[in-house]
């Protein structure tokens, strides 16, 4: 009898251990693995290029004669050079913008580069830019404006056909397309009518070319539009967003729904956070001087990249088809500052504790929020919602940044948490803040303390972190 209730003591502990190490279960809307390898890239180059550029004016009326589009000294290698030296990981360029005018010779249009005096009229934009990003290891996006103010067909049935070829030509000729960009902008016709906008031909254009593509705008699918172009995300962001019933433009859910993203969304749609180098889109020769400072953009990567967006930084070439030195001077310094920031990871040396772990089992300890490996994590059992993470750095550090990391392929599930330190006789409050995301990075004035302790007070599901990082940012 006593070998039957041994056995029987066996089975279980196996059986109760094995419960103990499986991993959590999905939680809610969850990514799609192009969309994980999307948030991974967090920060590439937008740029806007066009008849505007030598017209200076920012939304062109299609009526603006092709041949003002004549870049002395088009270099889109410069562009490729300049994006790889800054950081970034892909390039998004306006293949067509509102005024219709096609950066490549389409065959659906009669305003485009084939119509300029630049190369003779057998010059090609998107070819020139998408050998570039392949030869240095840079992504390729596109963005094609559906509102044409010159096509004669935009404003008719018939149109959206028309703009489905014209998708069509640019994402099954040239290279892979990691991103296609669409605004809702829509504007009247020829006879007075508004198109409306075929957007599931459209998306179906998008991924019988482009499979693979993440698809921005509004409502996504792929990616959402922030609401601004300040270059600031939703200090509370959720990835997650209900979308059935919506469409780009007028159509939009509210402009905080888009700002803040929502709790429980049925659908997943991170945020892209767009914004300009300059006041404008397009290139200027009056805005030489106002590029934006190396503080301001400082602060555009705390409220985009570290609240749970990515960040698409527009730098418009100028007149000669080069990115103007100004602009790519302050994208260096811009790089600097990030790059010493984040250079040392104080938590790496220290000792990380929680005083939960799921199934108290190895593949689960804090361990794994330091070990720079993205699929490893730490968790707490299904039943748990809250849970303290302890830094003890051995003795009295600075720090004044603080990086946390959902691990996303299972849901956003952080709805809220504290942040404290030790001063040497009681914990002080740091910061209390709500969601998380990919990744999510707190600023505040440097302290002097040995320990930091991170408090998850609200999860919707057990909480699964796969970084953390302390860090020591230089001061003025």
């Amino acid at each position: 009898m006593s070998k039957i209730i041994l056995s029987i003591f066996t089975i279980l502990a196996v059986f109760t251990g094995c419960v103990a190490h499986e991993p959590p279960p999905p939680f809610g809307a969850v990514p799609t693995h192009d969309q994980i390898e999307w948030q991974k890239m967090e920060y590439y180059m937008f740029v806007h290029f066009g008849p505007n550029t030598f017209t200076d004016v920012e939304w062109g009326d299609g009526k603006e004669n092709p041949k003002v589009f004549n870049p002395t000294r088009l270099d889109c290698r410069q562009w490729a050079a300049t994006a790889k030296a800054a950081g970034m990981k892909a390039i998004i360029i306006t293949a067509k913008h509102h005024d219709g005018f096609c950066l490549w010779p389409s065959k659906y249009s009669s305003h485009t580069v084939r119509e300029s005096v630049w190369k003779d009229g057998k010059g090609d934009v998107l070819k020139e830019l998408s050998d570039a990003c392949r030869e240095y290891g840079l992504k390729f996006g596109v963005y094609l404006s559906p509102w044409d103010q010159n096509h004669p067909q935009y404003g008719s049935p018939g149109y959206n056909q028309v703009f489905a070829n014209t998708l069509e030509e640019v994402l099954g000729n040239y290279s892979t397309v990691f991103e296609q960009w669409f605004d809702g902008a829509n504007g009247e016709g020829p006879d007075g009518k508004r198109q409306v906008y075929d957007w599931n031909l459209f998306h179906q254009t998008v991924f019988r070319n482009q499979p693979h593509a993440i698809i921005f705008s509004d409502v996504g699918p792929g990616c959402r539009w922030m609401g601004n172009e300040r270059g600031v995300a939703g200090e509370t962001n959720w990835s997650t967003m209900n979308i059935e019933g919506f469409a780009p433009g007028r159509e939009a859910p509210a402009t905080n729904i888009l700002h803040e993203g929502e709790i429980g969304g049925k659908s997943w749609v991170p945020a892209e956070t767009d914004v300009s180098i300059r006041p404008g889109w397009f290139y200027s020769p009056s805005t030489d001087n106002q590029v934006k400072s190396l503080d301001k953009l400082v602060d555009i990567y705390y409220t985009s990249i570290g609240r749970n967006s990515n960040l698409l930084l527009n730098v418009p070439p100028d007149r000669r088809g080069l990115i103007h030195p100004n602009d790519s001077a302050r994208l260096m310094e811009f790089r600097q500052i990030i790059d010493g920031t984040f250079a040392v990871n104080l938590a790496i040396d220290a000792t990380i504790t929680a005083d939960k772990t799921r199934g108290h089992s190895s593949k689960y300890m804090t361990k794994n929020l330091i070990d720079g490996n993205f699929d490893t994590y730490w968790a707490t059992d299904d039943d748990i919602l809250t849970a303290a993470i302890e830094i003890d750095f051995g003795k009295k550090q600075p720090f004044n940044r603080l990086m946390l990391q959902e691990y996303i392929p299972l849901g956003q599930r952080v709805k809220s948490f504290r942040v404290e330190y030790w001063d040497g006789n009681t914990w002080q409050m740091l910061d209390r803040q709500t969601t998380v995301g990919y990744k999510r990075i707190l600023r505040f004035p440097t302290v002097m303390a040995s320990k930091l302790m991170i408090h998850i007070e609200t999860s919707l599901a057990c909480p699964v972190l796969n970084g953390i990082g302390v860090y020591k940012a230089p001061e003025n």
